[in-house]
Order: structure tokens, then sequence, then C-alpha cells
């Protein structure tokens, strides 16, 4: 045999020996079983559902015990149980290895005592209930927001932290707050004050008197006027004086009585009005800002400003229904100009500020008095000469009486209103009913403004006049 031959052969047989071998990638080949699709199994968490097979299964298995659990009743009946929400599969095997089926196993809240406890704690109200995943779904309109918080805890109840919330709130859910601020001042001052001047015409001696109160005025230093002691009668002139002069041989005697009463009222009305929805904050501010000066560390002097007026912010919450929380905060403030301090070169005034904050609740319409405040300041100083004031009748004379009460009093008054959007055209504009003049009314007939007629609904409010009882009065 040649030796080509014999190469020939040699490489034959090895290529049949390797031939021989198992390839790695065909022992890995893999038939994925299938069966019959059955419906979704549905399991009420903590509950349990009895299924029954067609054909009798030899093995069963379930992909996540955490889920559900199994357990085999018969060859043909099983009992399974939902543990915990989520998705899992139930494989049922025959006697012969054969895939009988795969049964997908959704475990979900028990939706059904739910909706049975939402019925009974929520009558009347359309609220849906689906589960999804593993979790509740809400949906629907409920009449408030209480009614809407009440379902969402007890959804929680049953799924805890796995509650989707699509419910809406239905009905009025903006509030209108009026807030009326009324505040009467009364003050009411006496004073009575005497001062008495005797002069010696020869000798220029004279004795004089007066109280403390008005001993500075001129009136008083025009007593001893010794040329002419009726000339006090037309000194210079104040307020409540009444002045005598006489002489008697070389003496002049000279009286000087001043005597004032005076009366002052301040009345402070303010209401404003704002709009806001349901949990919403609004603020309202009718007045300015006070440039206040404020020197730094580094001494050098920058503007705060303060603001001043009649300010509001409320955040209102329709609760059930017409009941209506309010968390409000409202103030009155104006600048204080009997009081100024100097800051850094600059005079600043002080402010007089009325403030309250509170929260409260009421129905739509209801009003309270949510600040109120009656103050009464009294004085009463007494003046007079040493031992002669004492003297009976003639000791008036050497006495001076001031009398001074202030009385104030501050009431603030909230009425919040459900309302709704309207149509422009029945709004009534302050400016409405004005019309500025033309050359004719302004210069021949001295009108500075014309009325000007309003038709529909805003004209029958423009047509409203401010006359009747209105006001108020403090005994």
């Amino acid at each position: 045999m040649s030796l080509r031959t014999l190469t020939s052969a040699a490489i034959l047989g090895a290529a049949l020996a390797f031939s021989t071998i198992p390839h790695p990638a065909q022992a890995q080949n893999l038939r994925v079983m299938s069966g019959d699709t059955s419906s979704v199994l549905r399991v009420p968490m903590n509950r349990a559902v009895v299924v029954e097979s067609d054909a009798p299964f030899a093995e069963l298995s379930v992909a996540n015990p955490g889920i559900a659990d199994i357990a085999t009743l018969s060859d043909r009946t099983i009992y399974v149980l939902g543990k915990s929400p989520g998705r899992t599969t139930l494989t049922l095997l025959g006697q012969d290895g054969r895939l009988l089926a795969n049964v997908e196993v959704r475990v979900a809240p028990d939706i059904a005592e739910f909706k049975e406890r939402l019925g009974q704690i929520l009558p009347g109200e359309p609220i849906e209930v689906r589960t999804a995943n593993d979790g509740i779904v809400l949906s629907g309109v409920v009449s408030s927001i209480a009614r809407l918080d009440r379902a969402l805890e007890l959804a929680e109840r049953y799924a805890p932290e796995r509650v989707s919330n699509l419910m809406s709130v239905g009905g009025t859910q903006q509030v209108m707050l009026k807030v009326r601020f009324a505040e009467m001042q009364r003050s009411v001052s006496k004073n009575l004050t005497s001062s008495l001047a005797a002069t010696d015409s020869n000798t220029g001696v004279g004795f004089g008197a007066a109280t403390q109160t008005y001993a500075q005025g001129n009136n008083f230093a025009n007593l001893f006027d010794k040329n002419n002691a009726t000339n006090v009668a037309s000194a210079t002139p104040r307020a409540g004086s009444f002045a005598v002069g006489f002489t008697a041989g070389s003496l002049q005697f000279s009286v000087l009585l001043e005597a004032l009463e005076t009366k002052g009222m301040v009345r402070t009305l303010a209401e404003p009005n704002l709009t806001a929805l349901s949990g919403q904050a609004a603020r309202f501010l009718a007045g300015g800002e006070y440039p206040i000066p404020v020197v730094d560390d580094s001494g050098s002097v920058t503007i705060l400003y303060k603001p001043f007026g009649v300010e509001l912010d409320f955040v209102p919450r329709v609760v059930d229904g017409d009941i209506i929380n309010l968390e409000l905060k409202a103030a009155v403030s104006g600048i204080d100009t009997t009081v100024t301090v100097q800051n850094g070169g600059f005079s600043v005034n002080a402010f007089s500020r009325r403030e309250t904050s509170t929260t409260v609740e009421m129905r739509d319409g209801q009003s309270f008095a949510i600040a109120g405040l009656l103050q009464d300041d009294f004085r009463d100083l007494n003046g007079q000469v040493p031992w002669l004031g004492d003297i009976p009748i003639l000791g008036t004379l050497f006495r001076s009486a001031q009398y001074a009460r202030e009385q104030s009093e501050l009431v603030i008054i909230v009425t919040p209103h459900l309302v709704t959007p309207t149509r422009g055209e029945a709004l009534a504009l302050p400016t409405d009913r004005v019309q500025i003049p033309n050359e004719k009314d302004l210069f021949l007939l001295g009108k500075v403004s014309k009325d000007r007629p309003v038709r529909g609904a805003a004209g029958e409010v423009a047509r409203q006049d401010f006359n009747g009882s209105y006001g108020y009065v403090m005994e």
C-alpha cells in the first residue's frame, strides 16, 4: 500500500470518529409544554376558593406560595387560599406527566366587604370601587371633602398604602368671605382752672396765684398789668377763657377763669370681600406700604417697607355640604402721627394696629363675631395751691380740675358664602352710573359728574342708593 493511500485512510477515520461524539448544544434542546389556558382565577385576600378540574391530575404546584396557598381535596378538586395581593400561576399535570392547564391566580383585597362597609358609612355616595394589581381604585363624584376623606381612610384599612384616589368633589367649592371691621372711638375731656392777681398801683407790689395747668399762658402774664386791670379781658385769647378785672382805690384785682370741654368721635368701618377656592389661600390688602429706614451693621441705611391698611388672609375649606371651615387672619392698621421715632437721622411714625388670627367653622351665610374689644380709659386730675385751695368756696379760685374719658369699641364679624360664577352683565361697578361731564355741564351748570343709566341686572344694583338706617351708637 502506498503512502498516499495510508494518509487518505487516516483522515477518513478521524472524520468518522469526531462525527460520533454528541454536540453539547444538541443536548440542551427543550420543548415548552403548553396546555389549555383557563380563565383567570380571582381569589379575595384571606378568602378561599374551591376549584374543580375536568380531568384528574397527578401533580399541582403554585409559582409563589406567598401569594396563594393550595391544597388538594381530591384528584379533581383544589383548595386555593388568597394570602397577599398579587399574581401567580397554578400548574396542573396529568398521570402521564402531560400538562393539563396553567391557571393565572389573581389575589386582590376583599372589595366585597369594603363595598358593604362603604355603603353603610357613606350612604348615597356614588363611589365606584375597583381593584388594580394589588390595590384599590376609588372613582366617582362625592358631595364633600369630608366624605372623600372618610372613603380614603376606610380604603386604607383594606389596602394600606395601595389606594388610588380618582374621586372628585362636586357641588360649590368656592367661598366668598365678607369681613366687617367696625370701630367707634369717643373722647370727652373737661378742664377748669382759675388764676387770681392783685396789685397796688402806688407801691407796685402785686400778688398772684395760679394753678399749674394754665400758669404758662399769656393771659396769666397780663393779670399783673398794674396800669389797667381791665385790659385782662382783651388779653391774648385762649379757648374757654373768661377774665374779670376791677379797681378799688389803688388796688387792682384780676380774675381769670378757664373752662373748656371737648368732645370727639371717630367711626371706622371697612368691609373687605374676597373669594377663594376651597383649600386654597387668598390674600387681600387695601392700603399701602410705609418706608422704614434701617441701619445695618456696616452703618449703611436700607429701606424696608411695612404694609398698612386693611389686610385679610384666609384659607376656606368646604367640609361637608354647606359647612365651611375658615382659617383666617384679619388686621386693620394705620400710621400714628402722635408717636415718632428717630432712626438714623430719619423721623419714623408708629403704627396703630388691630389684628386677629383664628379658625372657626360655620354654615353658609352664618356670621361670627370673631373679635371684640371694649376699652374705657378714665383720668381725673385735681391741682390746687397749697392751703389756699382748701378754703371753702373761695378755694375754688385756687384749684384746677381736669377730667378725661376715652371709650373705644371694636368688632370684627366674618360671614362666608358659597358662591358660583355668574355672567359679567349681572355685576355692577362703582363707576357704572357715573359719567364724565361735558363742557356745558362742567362750566355752565357746575356739574362734576353725570348719572349714566345702566340696564339689566347691573342697573338694578346701580340704582340702589345709600339712604336708610346705618351706623353704630355707643352709650
